[in-house]
């Protein structure tokens, strides 16, 4: 009889992850916050209100076992939003809230394609159905009409009429969620060293940088390092989403770590190791590939009449910074785009300069912040530029000035007169004579001119001599005329001769 080959890591089900989008008005918060005060337990319910971005309930399942359910706390999430760019899903499951009052709005629609790109499944959730004026089969079929198929309605998609407000159909919506992720089969393995995504970080005046992580699979410990993206962190302080320190962490909670090296960015995925050797390593291998990735990207966007400057804004604060995006956005033309390929608030390292120097072009800014000695003197050496403010409009007014000096000078050309060519006279080398007769416009002596044949450019010259009645002209405007044209073409009678005058703007 063969037997198994014995495994170093075993894998178990692990709760699920859920994040519920939809439209502004249609209850995504009245129900997060009715499942959060009716499923959290009474002692960890005094630390709940807005402590981190995600939050764990109970909820017993059809056998009546406690199951644990992990919920993102804001729908429309900046990670969840980049989460196919980052490569890294965050939620398995999302809840799609409509309104059985409106039925799908504008929201509604943005929701699902969010939802369909990041290819999880999700559940319908049709909320205010204690309202008088629901009707629970006509937001059905608004959203048969916009190829949301539901159970029973020629679909799989399952969906579940609700009161958030009163809790109506909250209790079989968890059971849904329940059973969809039974479906999925999620495992995990305790084993492994946690990994997952950054789902937000701040900067605490007192405690230094926060970041509130989602851990997808594995398992985190005290005394442990994680790095996400350039950041790295000792595992000293990890609280859970109470708030309340906690010595380790497994798949599916949401932790928050303080004392990271710098803000993570969100929608990063993270990596915990037991040495902090390990993890700088690793953050430097991150902000290398970043470095690669951002260069090639830079490249793409940019072409022969657009610039991309690449910008790392360092600030004080975070306001400060987004204060500072929507500045950047004013100064954006129809030739010039301004990228914030990194953004982070403290002082301008040398890790700054290490990526800006990977980026051709790049300009460090910062906003009421100041420069480390080593960032200064690798800038020096890498002849990257660094400018600080502490003022945005002195920012805005030296930037402004940048995109001026980095618009590309596009080259047009004007057609200021046609003729056509009636007969050949001579060809000798690369001087032609030919007959013509005036168009349009004019033609000038020593003028530029293209040479178009059945509506095609086939070469270019320059008019060498122009006569008109036997007579040696400077310009011709009308009529017939003789001229000689200097090109390595050879011109033939039914070709069209252009001047034409290039301007630069």
């Amino acid at each position: 009889m063969a037997t198994k080959t014995p495994t170093t890591a075993s894998t178990t089900p692990r709760p699920p992850i859920i994040v519920v989008m939809g439209h502004i008005d249609h209850g995504k918060s009245t129900l997060l916050d009715y499942i959060r005060k009716t499923n959290v337990v009474e002692k960890e319910a005094g630390g709940i209100t807005q402590h981190i971005s995600a939050y764990e309930v109970t909820h017993k399942n059809d056998k009546g076992t406690e199951m644990r359910i992990t919920f993102l706390d804001t729908p429309g999430h900046e990670a969840f939003q980049k989460m196919r760019f980052r490569g890294a899903e965050i939620a398995d499951i999302a809840i799609l809230v409509v309104s059985a009052e409106d039925g799908v709005k504008a929201q509604t629609v943005e929701a699902l394609e969010c939802i369909n790109k990041s290819g999880i499944p999700f559940i319908v959730a049709i909320n205010k159905i204690d309202k008088p004026n629901a009707n629970i089969e006509r937001t059905k079929q608004t959203l048969l009409e916009h190829a949301i198929y539901l159970e029973g309605m020629g679909g799989d998609v399952p969906y579940v009429p609700i009161s958030a407000k009163h809790g109506d159909g909250v209790p079989e919506l968890l059971d849904m969620m329940l059973l969809v992720a039974e479906l999925q089969e999620l495992t995990g393995t305790p084993e492994k060293l946690a990994e997952g995504v950054v789902i937000e970080s701040n900067l605490d005046p007192k405690k230094g940088i926060s970041a509130t992580l989602i851990i997808r699979d594995g398992a985190i410990k005290k005394g442990m390092f994680v790095a996400a993206g350039g950041a790295t962190a000792p595992v000293r302080i990890m609280e859970d989403f109470t708030g309340a320190q906690i010595a380790e962490a497994s798949f599916s909670s949401p932790i928050r770590i303080v004392g990271w090296s710098m803000l993570p960015q969100a929608g990063a995925a993270f990596g915990t190791f037991t040495s902090k050797k390990d993890a700088e390593q690793a953050a430097d291998l991150s902000s290398a590939a970043q470095k690669s990735t951002v260069a090639q990207t830079i490249a793409e966007e940019a072409s022969a009449e657009k610039a991309v400057i690449p910008i790392i804004l360092k600030a004080d604060v975070l306001g400060s910074l987004d204060a500072i995006e929507h500045e950047l956005k004013k100064l954006e033309t129809d030739r010039v785009r301004l990228r914030v390929i990194q953004k982070n608030v403290g002082s301008i390292s040398e890790n700054d300069v290490k990526v800006a120097s990977g980026v051709e072009g790049t300009l460090v800014l910062g906003f009421n912040t100041k420069i480390d000695s080593p960032a200064r003197d690798l800038a020096e050496r890498a002849e990257v530029e660094i400018k600080t403010f502490d003022i945005i409009y002195k920012l805005s007014e030296w930037l402004a000035e940048v995109v001026t000096a980095r618009t590309p000078k596009v080259e047009t050309e004007e057609v200021l007169g046609r003729a056509k060519v009636l007969k050949t006279f001579s060809s000798v080398k690369d001087k032609h004579v030919v007959g013509a007769r005036m168009e349009s416009g004019s033609l000038k002596l020593k003028a530029h001119i293209r040479i178009i044949r059945r509506d095609i450019e086939v070469g270019r010259g320059h008019i060498t001599s122009l006569q008109q009645n036997k007579v040696a002209e400077s310009k011709v405007e009308t009529g017939e005329f003789g001229t000689q044209i200097q090109s390595k073409i050879e011109l033939m009678p039914g070709d069209y001769i252009e001047m034409i005058v290039r301007t630069t703007s």
